[in-house]
């Protein structure tokens, strides 16, 4: 079982405080939804946790499997397991996107192993056509020309084959029309086990509808402020947040803890309190 615990964790960009304070712990074979107001430091959180040199942690710490992953770099924290899908991923010309993922897989296979080519085209191809990419997928140069769409039914499809032990998936739903979103959605609960957490960044009640989570977060000025089930889903999709930010005297002060601490990680299901 793999678990990503983020403890106390304080940080900032260009000397400005994003988050304040983030507890979460996830096991694999959990799915956990982060939602929140824009700007409140959802995909900074994802971010952090792989390694973006923009952001600097001022304390706290972040722990996968027991270890502290700070001081490591993005390669490492990715080979360690730690996987994110990204809002708005790049285009890398001159990079197909077989190479990219044969490549990524590769890199993740013990000491005197290799891969298995032929096996693993076939398993490409597959992958690709479940999320209805298309059959010249693996020779087009990584999301250059791509759609919005496309993009992050690609992002999906290196998480299949990568296959992580935690993953983050930053609004997968944005820019998605009904039908790819329902693609994507599928593809993702497919890919649910015991050997993979999941953290939905979302905005929209819409993508927990495919992808239905565990625990849901509220993040609010960078700190997950509530914690609960689909019912806490429900009432923002009906409510908005306003309600929470009131019940919570937020707009009030210049910095707010946490009202929420998921606790220590440990076997099983994480410690909610204050819910």
């Amino acid at each position: 079982m793999a678990t990503l615990e983020i403890r106390d964790l304080v940080v900032s960009v260009e000397g400005q405080i994003i988050l304040n304070g983030i507890n979460l712990c996830v096991h694999s074979g959990e799915t956990h939804a982060i939602m929140g107001p824009n700007g409140t430091g959802k995909s900074t959180l994802a971010q952090i946790v792989m390694g973006h040199p923009k952001y600097r942690v001022e304390s706290g710490d972040m722990l996968l499997n027991g270890e502290s992953i700070l001081a490591m770099p993005v390669d490492e924290r990715s080979r360690k397991g730690l996987f994110l899908a990204m809002q708005n991923p790049i285009e890398v010309p001159g990079v197909t996107n077989f190479d990219f993922v044969r490549s990524a897989v590769a890199s993740r296979l013990e000491k005197g192993n290799h891969l298995r080519i032929g096996k693993f085209i076939l398993q490409f191809e597959d992958t690709a056509k479940k999320l209805d990419m298309g059959t010249n997928l693996a020779h087009r140069y990584l999301n250059q020309g791509f759609s919005g769409g496309e993009k992050k039914r690609n992002e999906i499809l290196q998480m299949a084959l990568i296959k992580p032990s935690i993953a983050f998936l930053d609004e997968i739903d944005s820019g998605l029309d009904v039908d790819a979103l329902k693609i994507v959605g599928e593809n993702v609960t497919r890919m649910k086990s015991d050997h993979l957490g999941l953290i939905l960044i979302t905005h929209y009640q819409r993508l927990l509808d495919y992808i239905v989570p565990d625990f849901v977060h509220i993040m609010i000025k960078g700190n997950i402020v509530r914690s609960g089930g689909r019912d806490l889903i429900e009432k923002i999709d009906h409510e908005g947040y306003d309600w929470l930010k009131n019940e919570l005297g937020i707009d009030e002060l210049e910095e707010h803890k946490p009202q929420v601490s998921i606790g220590i990680c440990a076997q099983g299901a994480p410690r909610r309190e204050g819910i």
